[in-house]
């Protein structure tokens, strides 16, 4: 992939820790996440990881990304949904982190080590087929909402900072800490600049 490549209508893209399986099918990204990957910083673990997924490309201080997507979730920790990274200690992931057999929303944001906050999705929308996510930078917030199948993204998650003079890459990841690998696809991201 090299930055002219176009995906979901976009330029820019590269991969961070690209995985062995994956596919742009016309409509899509379909990642088969490899074993062993994750983002996290040292919080109640002890560890640091820096190996999960991540289709990303530039953004400004002021913009909307929007993911859906469905995975295949089997294993503990397995996840996808939206990265948007500064650098190896200042990021955000949000989307599904499947926890004790559950899909859960999350979101983890890490200035030097990692925080992380769930909410059970099974209990607001039963099993849905498909996530929406969207990410929202205006200055030095980052605004997190979510929606399922046909409910818009307009329900809060989280709100956080991030520092508004970072430069930074927002974009697509996936990643299985504890799993073999799972099955996701991105069916739809947009992206805007100067949102309000």
């Amino acid at each position: 992939m090299n930055d002219s490549t176009s995906v979901f209508g976009l330029t820019g893209w590269r991969w961070f820790n690209p995985p062995t399986n994956y596919e742009f099918d016309g409509t899509g990204l379909r990642v088969t996440t490899d074993e062993d990957t994750d983002f996290w910083v040292t919080t109640h673990y002890g560890f640091v990881r820096d190996t999960g997924h991540a289709l990303l490309r530039p953004v400004g201080a002021q913009f909307r990304l929007t993911a859906t997507f469905q995975g295949e979730y089997h294993e503990q920790y397995d996840q996808a949904g939206l990265l948007l990274r500064g650098d190896a200690h200042n990021w955000i992931k949000t989307g599904i982190e499947f926890v004790d057999g559950e899909p859960l929303l999350s979101a983890v944001v890490t200035r030097e080590v990692s925080d992380w906050n769930v909410v059970p999705l099974t209990r607001i929308a039963g099993r849905p087929t498909s996530v929406t996510i969207d990410v929202r930078r205006v200055n030095d917030t980052v605004t997190v909402r979510y929606g399922w199948d046909d409910h818009r993204p307009d329900t809060l998650l989280r709100m956080a900072y991030f520092p508004p003079d970072a430069k930074a890459e927002a974009g697509p990841m996936c990643a299985s800490p504890d799993g073999t690998g799972f099955a996701v696809r991105f069916a739809d991201v947009t992206y805007e600049e100067h949102i309000v």
